[in-house]
C-alpha cells in the first residue's frame, strides 16, 4: 500500500490495520505503510485517532496536538516529502488499542466515504485550500489543555478530521461542515461563559 490514490477512509484504515501487525505500532510504521508522499492522509488519520476511544487515554491530545500542528504547517508551506522529528515518530502504541480503534471507526469511515463527492471544490483548492490548513495548525494548540477533560479533543479532532478528509478526497461539503462545527461550537461556548 505505498500509493495513496485511493481517497477513501477505509482504504486509510486498512493501511492502519497492516501496519498493527506487531505487538506495538510505532508512527514509522504507520508511515512505512503509506509511504511519504502526501500529508493529508497523516493529518486525517491523526485526526481520526482523537475522534476514537484513544482519546480518552492521557496524553494521547497533546502527542495529537503536535502531529497535527507539524504536518499542517508542512502543508501550509508547500513540503512535498512528509518529516517528524525523530522522537514522534519512535512513539509506541499497543497494536491491540489500534486495532480497537480501526474497528470502531470502520462503519463511519464507510458511511462518509459512500457519502462523497467533487463538491464545492472550490473550497478545496487555491487560497481556501490555505486557509483551511492554517486552520488546522492553530486549532490543536488548545487540545493539550483539555487533557483533564476526557474526550474533549474529540471535538477538534472532528473538525480537523472533516477538514483533512474534504480536502483529501476534494469535496468542499466536508471543509464546509468543519466551519460549521467552528461556528457552532464558537456560539455554544460563548452561549455558556456569557
Amino acid at each position: 500500500m505505498h500509493n495513496i490514490e485511493e481517497r477513501s477512509l477505509t482504504h486509510l484504515l486498512d493501511g492502519m490495520e497492516q501496519a498493527a501487525s506487531r505487538e506495538t505500532v510505532t508512527i514509522n510504521d504507520v508511515l512505512n505503510e503509506f509511504g511519504e508522499r502526501s500529508l493529508l492522509p497523516f493529518i486525517l488519520v491523526a485526526a481520526l485517532l482523537l475522534v476514537s476511544p484513544l482519546s480518552g487515554v492521557f496524553g494521547v491530545s497533546s502527542f495529537m496536538a503536535m502531529v497535527v500542528i507539524v504536518l499542517s504547517a508542512q502543508a501550509v508551506y508547500g513540503r512535498k516529502r512528509l518529516w517528524l522529528p525523530q522522537f514522534l515518530l519512535r512513539r509506541e502504541v499497543k497494536s491491540t488499542r489500534l486495532l480497537f480503534c480501526v474497528r470502531w471507526l470502520r462503519k463511519p469511515a464507510a458511511f462518509f466515504d459512500r457519502h462523497s463527492g467533487k463538491r464545492l471544490q472550490f473550497l478545496t483548492t487555491g487560497p481556501m485550500r490555505l486557509l483551511t490548513l492554517v486552520t488546522c495548525v492553530i486549532l490543536p494548540v488548545g487540545w493539550p489543555l483539555l487533557e483533564f477533560v476526557p474526550f474533549a479533543s474529540s471535538f477538534g479532532g472532528g473538525t480537523v478530521a472533516l477538514f483533512a478528509f474534504g480536502l483529501f478526497t476534494r469535496d468542499g461539503l466536508y471543509v464546509l461542515l468543519g466551519y460549521l462545527t467552528i461556528l457552532l461550537t464558537s456560539l455554544t461556548f460563548y452561549a455558556v461563559i456569557f
